[in-house]
């Protein structure tokens, strides 16, 4: 059975099939009705949410089947009851389970056991389903992926870190990544992303100084410099990651066509300015809708899947 656990869980060419169909579901959002009964999915929220919750809910309501969602705080997953409890419960009520979660071996065990496929909607180590809307968003706005320059600035340890290295180089792009020492990718992580890259005609980097990282740049993404868990880091991340703020001077190094993402929530004045988040280059709006249409994509090819109907 296919999840979608982290970003490598896709090949070079079933990315481009699920960019593809996310294009096509964009286009015509209801040409697609996998869930159609309704089937439910549940979709569960350890951590604060709007741009999941919404996109999920949407979506799946697109596809024909209805949103269970459970609130973490009640459900106490792992505490009240394990993960493979839980995976077993919730694979005999529902179709799909979407888990926006913390460590990434809990959202492995709810594959293991639940019987039914697992989306991976944010944990601390990856973030795939963000960054299919941004190469999404890149392709709308660059017309291809291969052998375009995304730099990401910021906390290269975080979990959208980890997901640009694995997704871009997926797509053949050539990915940079910069932070402050003490905030490099994990190595495991890095090591991953270089040998689907060397497979792709990609690459990827860690770049120690932010002006470098964004040179010649087509793209430049930046996140939140206090990831949710890390709230009480948040004065000294200020003062450590100052240097790798996205705002006009760094953003002056990347190409003159170059597009700005963030994820968000941003805090302009911080990780980056806001005449940057609201300037004609950013397209983070563009990122926010197509976390619909990327993760449609992503569920209607996993349920396609179980049947083989798809590659």
């Amino acid at each position: 059975m296919r999840h979608f656990l982290r970003d490598d869980d896709l090949t070079p060419e079933q990315q481009r099939h699920v960019l593809d169909l996310a294009v096509h579901l964009k286009a015509a959002p209801y040409d697609a009705r996998p869930l159609a009964g309704p089937q439910t999915v549940a979709v569960l929220f350890d951590k604060p949410t709007l741009r999941t919750q919404a996109s999920f809910a949407s979506g799946i309501a697109e596809l024909g089947g209805f949103p269970m969602i459970i609130d973490g705080s009640l459900a106490q997953v792992g505490v009240r009851e394990s993960v493979p409890d839980v995976a077993r419960v919730l694979g005999r009520q529902a179709a799909m389970v979407v888990w926006r979660t913390h460590d990434q071996s809990r959202l492995e065990d709810m594959a293991a056991f639940s019987g039914v496929p697992v989306v991976n909607a944010l944990t601390d180590q990856f973030h795939p389903c963000q960054v299919l809307a941004d190469l999404l968003t890149l392709r709308e706005h660059h017309g291809q992926l291969a052998g375009q320059v995304l730099a990401f600035v910021g906390d290269a340890a975080c979990n959208m870190g980890h997901s640009y290295l694995l997704g871009g180089a997926t797509a053949g792009m050539h990915v940079r990544v910069s932070g402050p020492e003490g905030f490099e990718p994990d190595p495991e992580v890095l090591l991953q992303a270089q040998v689907v890259a060397q497979a792709t005609g990609g690459s990827v980097a860690f770049v120690a100084d932010p002006v470098e990282a964004v040179s010649g740049a087509d793209a430049v993404a930046t996140d939140t410099w206090v990831s949710m868990g890390r709230e009480a880091e948040a004065e000294a991340r200020a003062a450590a990651f100052a240097p790798w703020s996205l705002d006009e001077e760094l953003l002056s190094h990347a190409d003159d066509e170059a597009v700005v993402l963030h994820c968000l929530p941003a805090y302009r004045g911080k990780e980056i300015s806001a005449a940057v988040l609201d300037g004609p280059r950013s397209v983070v709006w563009d990122e926010a809708e197509n976390r619909r249409h990327a993760q449609k994509a992503v569920m209607a090819w996993l349920l396609e899947s179980r049947s083989g109907e798809c590659s």
